[in-house]
C-alpha cells in the first residue's frame, strides 16, 4: 500500500497528521531545515514527536535538507546522531557531501533524496544510489509518465498537494541573491510571489496580471486513481507553514480515498469537501506537471478562498454585501481587486441588528474596518465554523487483545497484543479461593477495558480462570496502567542497531597554479578569449563547442534539465547537474557548475573522486568559508552575470503564446520588478532562465582568494561585446599581475 506523508511544522500540526491517518510525517529541527520560518521542533520536542508518532506506527523523516558551510559540519552531523539514536526513521538530505558522510557514520540509518536535489533523471537517481540513498523525493517539473518509466530500485516519493515551486527545486539563487537569505538554507523569501512587468526590449506588455511567476496549488484528487496505479511508493503532502486545519483536513481526504481505492471503492470527493479544501488554502488549483497542466495564476499569489459575495455599496462605517454563500462571525474575507483582508467581529443584518451568521442570498453589513472605498468581490479565506470542527477530532486508538490467566495459587498472568507483533506480559500476586466473594471475568474484563487517554483500544480477550478466584480489582488496575507502559515502550522501542563509524578527515589540498577563464554565450565573445589567451572557456553552444575545440581549452556546458542523454566520450564537459555527472565521468573532461552546490570539504573530496577537472564554488558560500577549504580544484565567479532560476514553465509562452516563433525571436525580455530592477529572460527548448539584474563584481577579493588557495577565475558573459569582454579580461590579469 501506498504511503501517505504528511507535514509536521509543530506539535499540533503532528497530532492532527496522526490522528487524521497520516502514514509518515516529515518534520524539522530548529536547524538545517529547508523551512526555517516554520516553529518546528526543539531536541525535546523531537523526541517526544518520534515517540508519539512510532506509538501509533506512524513514521517519522527529518528534514536536514540545506546546503552545509564546512563550519557547520560537526554540528550538523552531531544533530543528525541524534536523530538516528532517539529513533528517527530517516532523514531528508539535499547536500551531497553530507549525504555521502552520513550513509558512511551511521549505515544502517535511511536518508531520503530531497527534491532539493533536483531528482529528474535516471542518471541523477543512480548516482544518489551510489552514496546509499534510499528513496528520492522526484522533481514536481516531472509527468507521471516520466516517474512510472524511472528504473530504480530507489523508492519514489512524488508530491500530490500543495505549494509549487516555480523554479526545479535546488536550481533558485533568486531569494539568496536578490532577497540576502537563501532558499537553499531554508529561508526563502518567496520572490516567485512578488509582482512582475514584462518587458520586450523596452516596452512594456499588458499581461492582464502582475503575479507573472507566482503558481498554483497542486492538488491531484481528481487523478488519485492513476497515481496509486503508478507504483510510486510515497505520496507527499505540502505544507509545514499552513495551518493544523489545513493538515487535519486534507490528510482526512487522503486517507478516506487511499483506502477506498484499495477497497475497490470508487474515489468520490463531493462538491462540499472541494469548497473546504478551498476555504483552507488555495491560489487556485492545478494537476501540476505530474498531468501537464497550468501552474501558474497571474492575477494573485496570495490565498483566494471561496466567492462568497459581492459588495453592494460601501461607506466610512459599513460594508453592505449580498451573499452567494454564507457567512458566519470571526471568519476571515478578502475584497479581491482592492487586497483588502479582515476578520469579521460582527455581522448586521439590513437593519442593523447584530447576528451570528447569514445565509447565502441576504443583505449583511460588516464593519469597514479596512478603509475599503469600492464595491468588489468578497472572498472568504477563513471559514471559522469549519476550524471548529475541524478542532474537535478523535484520538487514534490502536486496537488490542488481552489474555487473562487466572489460577488458583498461581500468579495473575496478564498480556496485551498489538496488530503489529508487539505483546507485554506482566503477573500479579498469587490468586486466593475466594472465600466471600468470586471475582467474575466481566469484572476483570471491565478493569482492564479501562484504556480511556491511553493509546489503545481492547476488542477482544482470551480467559483461562478458574471460577472461584478473588482478585483485588485494584491490582487489575494497576497491572492494565503497567501493561500500558510496556506496551508504549515496545512500540517506541529501537528497532535497529546502533553502528557509527568513524570518518576521517578530508585532505586538504591547495594550489599555486593561477587560471583564468570564462564562459561566453556567442563566437564574438569566444574570440575575445582566444586573442587574450584565456586558460579555459565554456559554452553552452555544442555546435560552438566543435568549431573551436582545437582552438582553445574549451568546455561544451550541457543543460541544468536532462531528459535523455547523447553519447560523449573523450570530450571536455561542462555539468550543471549530478546526472550528467555520473554518466559522463569515466570517459570525459569534467567541470562541475554552480549549480551543483559546493560549499564543504565532503562534497568537494566526492566530486573529485569523481575525477573532476574543476568545481565551481556555490555563489551562497560565506567569503569567511573559503578559509576551510581543500581549494586545489576549487574555481570561483569574480565577475558576471548569475543565474537566479531554471524553470519548466515559459512566461514567454504562457504570457505570450509565441512559442512557434521561439528560435527566430531576436528579442531580449525581461521581468521587471517593483524597483524597477531588470531580470533577464532565456530560452532553450522550452527551458527558461531568470537572470539576476545586475553583475557581480568579486575582482576585488582576488587576494583574498589566492591567498586561502583558490587559484582558479571565471567570468560570465551575457551580451557584453568583445571589447567590454577584452577589457574585463585585461583588467582581471592586471589585477592578478599584481598580487
Amino acid at each position: 500500500m501506498v504511503e501517505l506523508l504528511v507535514p509536521a511544522g509543530n506539535m499540533e500540526m503532528l497530532y492532527q497528521a496522526v490522528c487524521n491517518g497520516a502514514d509518515a510525517v516529515y518534520l524539522g529541527g530548529k536547524h538545517f531545515g529547508a523551512r526555517a520560518y516554520s516553529l518546528n521542533f526543539s531536541n525535546d520536542e523531537m523526541i517526544s514527536a518520534i515517540n508519539y508518532c512510532h506509538t501509533y506506527g506512524v513514521k517519522v523523516y527529518v528534514t536536514v535538507n540545506t546546503i552545509i558551510f564546512e563550519s557547520e559540519t560537526s554540528e550538523f552531523l552531531e544533530y543528525v546522531e541524534f536523530l538516528y539514536k532517539n529513533n528517527v526513521d530517516a532523514v531528508i538530505m539535499q547536500d551531497i557531501g553530507m549525504i555521502d558522510m552520513v550513509h558512511k557514520c551511521f549505515p544502517n540509518l535511511e536518508i531520503h533524496a530531497s527534491t532539493q536535489c533536483h531528482n529528474h533523471n535516471e542518471e541523477g537517481v543512480k548516482f544518489l544510489e551510489k552514496l546509499g540513498v534510499k528513496r528520492v523525493v522526484l522533481a514536481r517539473e516531472m509527468s507521471l509518465d516520466e516517474v512510472k518509466k524511472l528504473d530504480t530500485n530507489l523508492e519514489k516519493e512524488i508530491f500530490v498537494y500543495g505549494a509549487l515551486c516555480v523554479s526545479y527545486s535546488g536550481l533558485c539563487l533568486f531569494s539568496s541573491l536578490n532577497g540576502g537569505r537563501s532558499g537553499n538554507r531554508g529561508c526563502c523569501v518567496a520572490c516567485c510571489r512578488l509582482p512582475y512587468k514584462l518587458v520586450k526590449n523596452d516596452t512594456y506588455i499588458d499581461t492582464k496580471g502582475d503575479y507573472l511567476l507566482s503558481t498554483k496549488e497542486l492538488n491531484t484528487l481528481s487523478n488519485l486513481r492513476e497515481i496509486l496505479a503508478s507504483g510510486v511508493t510515497s505520496l507527499k503532502i505540502e505544507g509545514r507553514m499552513k495551518s493544523p486545519f489545513y493538515v487535519c483536513y486534507v490528510t482526512r481526504i487522503f486517507r478516506r480515498l487511499i483506502d477506498d481505492y484499495y477497497s475497490g471503492k470508487d474515489l468520490v470527493i463531493s462538491e462540499e469537501e472541494i469548497k473546504n479544501l478551498k476555504v483552507l488554502f488555495n491560489r487556485e488549483f492545478t494537476s501540476g506537471y505530474l498531468f501537464n497542466d497550468d501552474v501558474i495564476n497571474i492575477d494573485s499569489s496570495n490565498h483566494i478562498g471561496i466567492l462568497i459575495g459581492k459588495v453592494i455599496s460601501v461607506d466610512n462605517k459599513y460594508i453592505k454585501i449580498l451573499l452567494s454563500d454564507d457567512i458566519y462571525q470571526e471568519d476571515g474575507i478578502r475584497f479581491k481587486n482592492s487586497n483588502l483582508g479582515m476578520t469579521v467581529n460582527k455581522i448586521y443584518n439590513e437593519k442593523g441588528l447584530l447576528i451570528n451568521s447569514a445565509k447565502k442570498g441576504d443583505v449583511i453589513l460588516v464593519d469597514n474596518k479596512v478603509e475599503l472605498n469600492c464595491n468588489d468581490d468578497v472572498f472568504k479565506t477563513i471559514d471559522n465554523k469549519l476550524n471548529k470542527q475541524l478542532e474537535k477530532y478523535e484520538a487514534k486508538k490502536i486496537k488490542i487483545t488481552a489474555k487473562v490467566v487466572a489460577k488458583v495459587n498461581e500468579n495473575l498472568k496478564i498480556s496485551f497484543m498489538d496488530n503489529d507483533g508487539n505483546e507485554v506480559l506482566v503477573e500479579g500476586s498469587v490468586i486466593s479461593k475466594a472465600q466471600n466473594r468470586i471475582t467474575s471475568k466481566n469484572e476483570i474484563l471491565e478493569k482492564i477495558s479501562k484504556l480511556g487517554n491511553t493509546p489503545f483500544k481492547l476488542v477482544a480477550c482470551d480467559f483461562v480462570c478458574d471460577d472461584d478466584v478473588f482478585i483485588p480489582l485494584s491490582e487489575i488496575n494497576n497491572l492494565r496502567r503497567n501493561l500500558v507502559a510496556l506496551l508504549i515502550d515496545e512500540r517506541i522501542s529501537l528497532k535497529r542497531d546502533i553502528i557509527i563509524n568513524k570518518v576521517s578527515a578530508c585532505e586538504i589540498k591547495k594550489n599555486n597554479i593561477v587560471k583564468i577563464g570564462a564562459l561566453v554565450r556567442c563566437e564574438e565573445q569566444l574570440q575575445a578569449l582566444i586573442d587574450n589567451g584565456v586558460d579555459y572557456a565554456y559554452v553552452d553552444n555544442y555546435d560552438l563547442y566543435l568549431k573551436y575545440k582545437d582552438k582553445i581549452n574549451i568546455y561544451y556546458r550541457l543543460p541544468k534539465v536532462i531528459t535523455s542523454f547523447a553519447d560523449y566520450n573523450d570530450e571536455n564537459i561542462l555539468v550543471t547537474e549530478v546526472g550528467a555527472l555520473n554518466r559522463y565521468h569515466l570517459n570525459n573532461n569534467i567541470v562541475v557548475d554552480y549549480s551543483v552546490p559546493v560549499l564543504n570539504n565532503r562534497t568537494i573530496d566526492l566530486l573529485t573522486k569523481f575525477n573532476v577537472d574543476r568545481i565551481t564554488i556555490s555563489p551562497e558560500m560565506d567569503i569567511l568559508e573559503y578559509k576551510n577549504l581543500s581549494t586545489s580544484k576549487l574555481e570561483v565567479i569574480v565577475y558576471g552575470r548569475l543565474e537566479l532560476m531554471t524553470m519548466k514553465y515559459c512566461p514567454l509562452k504562457q504570457l505570450l503564446n509565441n512559442c512557434a516563433n521561439c528560435s527566430k525571436d531576436n528579442n531580449k525580455y525581461y521581468l521587471e520588478d517593483k524597483m524597477g530592477n531588470r531580470f533577464r529572460i532565456l530560452r532553450d527548448n522550452c527551458l527558461t532562465t531568470i537572470m539576476h539584474f545586475k553583475n557581480i563584481c568579486n575582482i576585488d577579493n582576488i587576494s583574498y582568494y589566492k591567498e586561502v588557495g583558490i587559484t582558479n577565475y571565471r567570468l560570465d558573459f551575457l551580451d557584453e561585446d568583445y571589447d567590454l569582454v577584452d577589457k574585463t579580461i585585461k583588467y582581471v590579469k592586471n589585477v592578478l599581475s599584481m598580487l
